[in-house]
């Protein structure tokens, strides 16, 4: 895949934590297809930008007001020349950026007809080391092999 369709991807995912810095709800949403879907930590479904938007908005005016957002990208993968799978790491925050970031997110990104490329899905799980410990130690074979 040419290096400017991973930096166009990689970009959005820049402007998404922009827009999040600005408490942006409009701008964070535009990022997303109409059709997006998005999942939450605590397992909250949103479906479409609309949802997104909406959510976001009272987000950032309730509980998630004054944060900032973390990213990590990982592994950036095309498994069509019009589709972006990512995965990374994430946080909120508010002063220090963690050190560690706490959540595994996954996106699905596509190319739409005017060329621009907008998140599809959004995926976002809370990662729990002490249990990942516990587990590879009592089945090794659990152990990813590209343990990011």
């Amino acid at each position: 895949m040419p290096a400017d369709d991973r930096t166009a991807v990689t970009d959005v995912l820049r402007a998404l934590v922009d827009a999040w810095g600005r408490h942006d709800s409009d701008a964070y949403g535009d990022l997303f297809t109409d059709d997006a879907t998005y999942v939450t930590f605590v397992g909250t479904r949103y479906q479409g930008r609309r949802d997104i938007v909406r959510s976001h908005r009272t987000l950032f005016d309730t509980f998630l007001k004054g944060t900032r957002l973390a990213d990590e990208v990982i592994d950036v993968r095309f498994p069509h020349p019009d589709t972006a799978l990512v995965t990374g790491r994430g946080d909120t925050y508010k002063g220090r950026r963690p050190r560690r970031l706490s959540k595994v997110q996954t996106y699905v990104l596509v190319r739409q007809a005017d060329g621009r490329w907008r998140i599809a899905a959004f995926h976002n799980t809370k990662r729990k080391p002490l249990m990942e410990a516990i587990s590879f130690r009592s089945a090794p074979g659990l152990v990813p092999t590209d343990r990011h």
